[in-house]
Protein backbone atom coordinates (compact mmCIF):
# COMPACT_ATOMS: atom_id res chain seq x y z
CA UNK A 1 0.00 0.00 0.00
CA UNK A 2 2.81 2.52 0.62
CA UNK A 3 4.42 1.92 -2.50
CA UNK A 4 1.00 2.90 -4.46
CA UNK A 5 0.62 5.96 -1.87
CA UNK A 6 4.18 7.08 -2.88
CA UNK A 7 3.56 6.69 -6.85
CA UNK A 8 0.76 8.88 -6.49
CA UNK A 9 2.68 10.90 -4.45
CA UNK A 10 4.92 11.31 -7.28
CA UNK A 11 2.75 11.54 -9.88
CA UNK A 12 1.29 14.19 -8.70
CA UNK A 13 4.59 15.99 -8.03
CA UNK A 14 5.62 15.42 -11.45
CA UNK A 15 1.60 16.71 -12.46
CA UNK A 16 1.96 19.70 -10.81
CA UNK A 17 5.69 20.72 -10.77
CA UNK A 18 7.01 22.11 -14.23
CA UNK A 19 10.67 20.82 -13.50
CA UNK A 20 9.63 17.05 -12.72
CA UNK A 21 8.87 14.44 -15.54
CA UNK A 22 7.97 10.50 -15.08
CA UNK A 23 8.34 7.89 -17.57
CA UNK A 24 4.85 6.85 -18.86
CA UNK A 25 2.73 4.51 -17.83
CA UNK A 26 2.04 2.62 -14.64
CA UNK A 27 5.08 0.29 -14.42
CA UNK A 28 7.61 3.71 -14.61
CA UNK A 29 5.81 5.41 -11.71
CA UNK A 30 5.88 1.99 -9.66
CA UNK A 31 9.28 1.30 -10.32
CA UNK A 32 10.39 4.90 -9.52
CA UNK A 33 8.31 4.78 -6.59
CA UNK A 34 9.94 1.55 -5.20
CA UNK A 35 13.32 3.14 -5.41
CA UNK A 36 11.96 6.83 -3.76
CA UNK A 37 11.10 4.41 -0.96
CA UNK A 38 13.84 2.36 -0.92
CA UNK A 39 16.13 5.73 -0.67
CA UNK A 40 14.01 6.93 1.86
CA UNK A 41 14.17 4.06 3.99
CA UNK A 42 18.07 3.21 4.03
CA UNK A 43 19.70 6.51 3.46
CA UNK A 44 17.13 9.19 5.23
CA UNK A 45 17.77 8.10 9.31
CA UNK A 46 21.73 8.51 7.86
CA UNK A 47 21.33 11.87 6.57
CA UNK A 48 18.66 13.05 9.99
CA UNK A 49 21.35 11.41 11.98
CA UNK A 50 24.22 13.34 10.54
CA UNK A 51 22.83 17.29 10.12
CA UNK A 52 20.39 16.67 13.46
CA UNK A 53 21.86 19.98 14.97
CA UNK A 54 21.13 21.70 11.56
CA UNK A 55 17.83 20.17 11.89
CA UNK A 56 17.50 21.83 15.48
CA UNK A 57 19.03 24.87 14.33
CA UNK A 58 16.44 25.62 11.66
CA UNK A 59 13.20 24.04 13.60
CA UNK A 60 13.09 21.38 11.34
CA UNK A 61 12.57 23.09 8.00
CA UNK A 62 16.19 21.34 6.83
CA UNK A 63 14.36 18.29 6.47
CA UNK A 64 12.51 19.83 3.38
CA UNK A 65 16.22 20.41 2.15
CA UNK A 66 16.97 16.11 3.02
CA UNK A 67 13.78 15.43 1.13
CA UNK A 68 15.07 17.55 -1.96
CA UNK A 69 18.32 15.38 -1.97
CA UNK A 70 16.65 12.34 -1.71
CA UNK A 71 14.29 12.73 -4.60
CA UNK A 72 17.36 13.77 -6.22
CA UNK A 73 18.82 10.72 -5.57
CA UNK A 74 15.99 8.76 -6.76
CA UNK A 75 16.42 10.65 -10.06
CA UNK A 76 19.54 9.62 -10.34
CA UNK A 77 18.93 5.80 -10.08
CA UNK A 78 15.72 5.65 -11.81
CA UNK A 79 15.67 6.48 -15.08
CA UNK A 80 11.95 6.83 -15.16
CA UNK A 81 12.65 10.46 -13.41
CA UNK A 82 13.64 13.60 -14.28
CA UNK A 83 14.33 16.29 -11.55
CA UNK A 84 15.81 19.50 -13.44
CA UNK A 85 16.99 20.76 -10.70
CA UNK A 86 17.25 21.50 -6.97
CA UNK A 87 14.39 24.09 -6.61
CA UNK A 88 12.23 21.45 -8.26
CA UNK A 89 13.25 18.79 -6.28
CA UNK A 90 12.26 21.10 -3.14
CA UNK A 91 8.95 21.96 -4.66
CA UNK A 92 8.36 17.99 -5.71
CA UNK A 93 9.76 16.69 -1.81
CA UNK A 94 6.78 19.36 -0.57
CA UNK A 95 4.27 18.17 -2.70
CA UNK A 96 5.31 14.54 -2.00
CA UNK A 97 5.19 14.78 1.70
CA UNK A 98 1.43 16.63 1.15
CA UNK A 99 -0.06 13.58 -0.59
CA UNK A 100 1.64 11.06 1.26
CA UNK A 101 1.01 12.44 4.32
CA UNK A 102 -2.79 12.92 2.91
CA UNK A 103 -3.55 9.38 1.56
CA UNK A 104 -1.64 7.76 5.01
CA UNK A 105 -4.57 9.30 6.33
CA UNK A 106 -6.72 6.61 4.65
CA UNK A 107 -4.49 3.97 5.57
CA UNK A 108 -4.35 2.19 8.97
CA UNK A 109 -1.03 2.00 10.83
CA UNK A 110 -1.66 -1.08 12.64
CA UNK A 111 -1.28 1.11 15.81
CA UNK A 112 -4.77 1.74 15.74
CA UNK A 113 -7.14 0.03 18.32
CA UNK A 114 -10.68 -2.01 17.07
Amino acid sequence: IRVVINAVAVWAAAELIGGITVGDGLGSILLVAVIFGLVNAVLKPIAKLLTFPVIILTLGLFTLVINAVMLLITDAIAGGLDVDGFGSAVLGAVVISIVSWALSMFVPDGDDEG
